[in-house]
């Protein structure tokens, strides 16, 4: 049976068409109004409280890698059309993993933006955009509902995380960059910020391929992120006891992942999900 019937894959090219200009011509716009408004925040901020200094570098150059990915991602998208059109396999979990990209990076800047400027945050309208392709291109498919929603819960939980990740992350890195004994490290409720860090960023990369080789339905893509799921779970919630017991924070930031991430862990160790989610013969992790 085909993944999309001929109208199906006709109603996705057409979205894809809408999604990659926006992504290329609009979503950049969107990102440099974004970190220009974010900057002049931080820096008003920044003059009274220091430690937010370290988010003007961050975010200044965050945003604009982020919008370099959108906007390769946007011509990628565009180039795709005609083979979705024709309804060729490989572009289904190519661009799942294209349209993650806004969604999750819209998710990441929204952060910021709502911490210091008030009205509606402008990064959001880039994360729907993703999303619009990233959940109709999995609700439009010829599956049965196991098959359906096993996929739509593990990517969507997947793409959370990776926002979570990618924020826990910065995080990390903007607390250390402005702690009063840099170079030094005063103790385990500063030096577990530098180990959270790169674990958080390495787990939304491979959060982002196990997007991609879910999509694929190939067994690689469940080990991922159950890898990645575990890893952050272990991270997250020791540097949560060890932040609200050995330092002065009273931030639950870290335990704000623990919805995604339980969510992420059941679905993929749920039997009749797992079962769809791997390839025939692999469920037992062969």
């Amino acid at each position: 049976m085909e993944a999309y019937s001929k109208s199906r894959n006709t109603i996705l090219a057409a979205l894809a068409v809408v999604v990659g200009i926006f992504m290329v011509t609009v979503a950049p716009f969107l990102i440099q109004t974004s970190v220009e408004r974010v900057v002049a925040a931080l820096t008003k901020v920044s003059a009274e409280k220091p430690a937010y200094a370290s988010g003007i570098q961050i975010f200044s150059l965050l945003f604009p890698i982020y919008r370099g990915l959108i906007f390769i991602g946007g011509v990628a998208l565009l180039l795709m059309a005609g083979p979705i059109h024709k309804g060729k396999a490989w572009t289904y979990p190519v661009s799942q993993l294209i349209t993650a990209f806004p969604a999750a990076g819209g998710m990441f800047m929204m952060m910021p933006y709502v911490s210091f400027i008030e009205g509606f945050p402008l990064p959001t309208i880039i994360g729907m955009a993703g999303l619009l392709y990233f959940w109709t291109s999995i609700f439009l498919r010829n599956t049965e509902k196991w098959t359906k929603w096993g996929q739509f819960l593990t990517l969507s939980f997947a793409g959370m995380l990776t926002t979570h990740a990618l924020i826990t992350g910065t995080g990390n890195l903007r607390m250390l960059m402005t702690r009063p004994e840099k170079p030094m490290f005063n103790g385990l409720g500063v030096w577990v910020l530098s180990w959270s860090a790169p674990i958080q960023w390495i787990c939304a990369i491979l959060l982002f391929i196990a997007i991609y080789k879910i999509a694929a339905h190939q067994a690689i893509g469940w080990w991922l992120a159950l890898v990645a799921a575990f890893s952050l779970l272990l991270m997250d919630v020791s540097l949560q006891v060890i932040r609200l017991t050995m330092t002065a924070s009273t931030a639950w930031d870290y335990s704000y992942g623990l919805p995604f991430l339980i969510g992420l862990i059941f679905t993929l160790l749920f039997p009749k999900f797992k079962a769809r989610l791997l390839p025939e013969g692999s469920c037992s992790g062969g």
